[in-house]
């Protein structure tokens, strides 16, 4: 009699790692982003050679690159983080992809089951509450076998309008446990208008004198843009970007093109008051930053608004919402829309270009670096104390062109430029940072620089926390400490961590410079030293 035991089952083998990865397969996802600890090496070992792991040197910096490649590839991005501690690292750029809207299932460590009772060392006491309220979905399964669903339901969550982060913690010896395959499901993803409301909305429009729409994020994410366009130009209306917008939502070049609306209640209302009827198209209504009288919803206008995020309608202080995804509501406003024979309102009117200077005026960079850009390169920014600068000298192209934190977090856009170059290996992407913001997450250099990624840092080093200059002067505020930033050297720091940098103190010097980081093959860095002057971000009246 043969002393060989009956092979077992392919599904009585498989383990949850095993299902786990056949599910990222199916899904599409190429990358895991994270920073490795104890909790997380049965996930890690004998690391599958299609499922690439990209190394970030801290955690937030790891989700800030998941964000800025599930923005370029349009598919969730997927992190692995250590525990509590690593989660905790994490938690300022996880606030930052939830407020972008930004698909991601982040998989956290945690202690084993048997040890858990005694909270064991790095074990996560209430791990699924940690990150909430800024995830969609958080949970740590019941049972080992039952983390494959777990993940399977966080990634179609993270994937539904209105997108964002969720959360699954799996305790440290589950991945060698036994489980069933999971099949991945296809769920649809647009959510159509109803009809009576947008024939109400493009009767409005028709009867409008001066009508204004408000373009926002989401337009951009459903890469709607060109729709979006479509529909202005038909109804010839004025368009405005929405306060903060983290996205190119219409070309700003375009001569229907109004300008940037204000994150001040005042300025704002300013701005719409001669629009007799204002359509706020994928984004809030409004996002103020300040406080002040909001006239705008006194009455006199008429507000209507589409979303794909329900919470968004639920919020809105006055007018109608109507809630759908961007591209059947859009194509069914332009199919309902009317000719019209209102004048095409005039856009606004872009300045003169700045004069150079030394030390550098910080306009005049913006205005050096737009031009040396090439046509295709997409811009990742932060720079918020010099945001009003940029709208004015480096008007965006539109679709899927520029990127920043819409939740005013810093340490964002460094790490996702760094992911945007990951996903977008045929094209040069440019970070626009300050000094200050560049120093929460300085260490994402080395993941791009390790790869060689096609990705240019421009340093704006003025000395200081800009933005918060700004905001003493607006809040008539005294004597504030902690806004200085002498001595750091970002050339130092980006060759330490094998970039090419150079560092420009004179307009003579810029063109040349910009061009040689722009053409650099791997990662570049360009530490622009600027005049101090604080721009006011606000009126003062605001």
């Amino acid at each position: 009699m043969s002393s060989r035991k009956p092979a077992k089952s392919a599904a009585a083998t498989l383990t949850v790692k095993d299902a786990t990865f056949g599910l990222l397969r199916a899904f599409g996802v190429d990358k895991v982003f994270g920073n490795p600890g104890s909790t997380e090496l049965p996930f890690l070992s004998d690391w599958p050679e299609d499922i690439e792991y990209v190394l970030g040197l801290q955690e937030a910096s790891a989700v800030g690159m998941a964000d800025g490649y599930a923005l370029a590839t349009r598919n969730a991005g997927f992190v692995n983080l250590h525990s509590a501690a690593g989660v905790g690292h994490a938690l300022g750029n996880v606030f930052n992809a939830y407020r972008n809207q930004t698909p991601m299932v982040i998989i956290a460590g945690q202690q084993a089951r048997s040890i858990m009772p005694l909270q064991a060392f790095l074990y996560s006491e209430r791990a699924t509450e940690f990150p909430q309220p800024y995830v969609k979905f958080s949970v740590e399964p019941a049972r080992p076998e039952d983390v494959p669903a777990a993940i399977a339901r966080a990634y179609y969550v993270a994937m539904q309008p209105p997108c964002g982060p969720t959360f699954v913690s799996v305790p440290v010896d589950d991945w060698t446990r036994p489980t069933q395959p999971i099949e991945a499901r296809q769920i649809s993803r647009e959510l159509g208008p109803d009809p009576t409301a947008m024939k109400a909305l493009a009767s409005a429009l028709s009867e409008s004198k001066r009508p204004a729409f408000v373009v926002g994020p989401a337009v951009d994410r459903a890469r709607a843009v060109k729709l979006m366009v479509e529909v202005a130009e038909k109804a010839r209306a004025a368009v405005w970007a929405s306060p903060f917008s983290p996205r190119c939502s219409f070309p700003e070049r375009h001569p229907q093109f109004a300008g940037f609306l204000h994150a001040s209640p005042g300025q704002l209302s300013d701005a719409l008051r001669e629009h007799d009827l204002v359509i706020v198209i994928g984004a809030p209504v409004f996002t103020f930053h300040v406080e002040g009288h909001a006239a705008i919803f006194d009455g006199a206008t008429t507000l209507i608004q589409i979303t794909d995020d329900p919470s968004a309608a639920a919020i809105t202080p006055a007018g109608n919402s109507i809630i759908a995804t961007m591209k059947p509501a859009l194509a069914t406003l332009l199919e309902l829309l009317p000719e019209t024979k209102r004048a095409v309102p005039a856009g606004r009117t872009l300045p003169p270009p700045p004069k150079a200077a030394d030390p550098i005026p910080a306009e005049f960079l913006l205005h050096a670096l737009s031009a040396a850009m090439g046509p295709d390169d997409v811009l990742v920014e932060e720079v918020p104390s010099h945001r009003p600068a940029m709208q004015k000298f480096m008007p965006m192209r539109g679709q899927d062109s520029f990127y920043t934190m819409a939740s005013g977090g810093l340490g964002y856009s460094l790490p996702a430029a760094v992911g945007m170059a990951l996903g977008r290996r045929n094209a040069r992407t440019v970070c626009l940072i300050g000094d200050g913001s560049a120093m929460y997450s300085i260490q994402a250099l080395w993941t791009a620089a390790q790869r060689k990624l096609p990705l240019t840092v421009v340093v704006i080093n003025n000395s200081g926390y800009g933005a918060m200059r700004s905001f003493s002067q607006v809040m008539q505020v005294r004597n504030v400490p902690g806004l200085e930033l002498p001595g750091i050297d970002f050339v130092k720091l980006a060759e330490g961590m094998g970039c090419h940098a150079v560092r420009v103190a004179k307009s003579s010097e810029l063109a040349s410079a910009l061009k040689q980081g722009l053409s650099h093959d791997g990662t570049s860095l360009v530490e622009v030293i600027v005049d101090s002057a604080v721009p006011l971000l606000y009126s003062q009246k605001s």
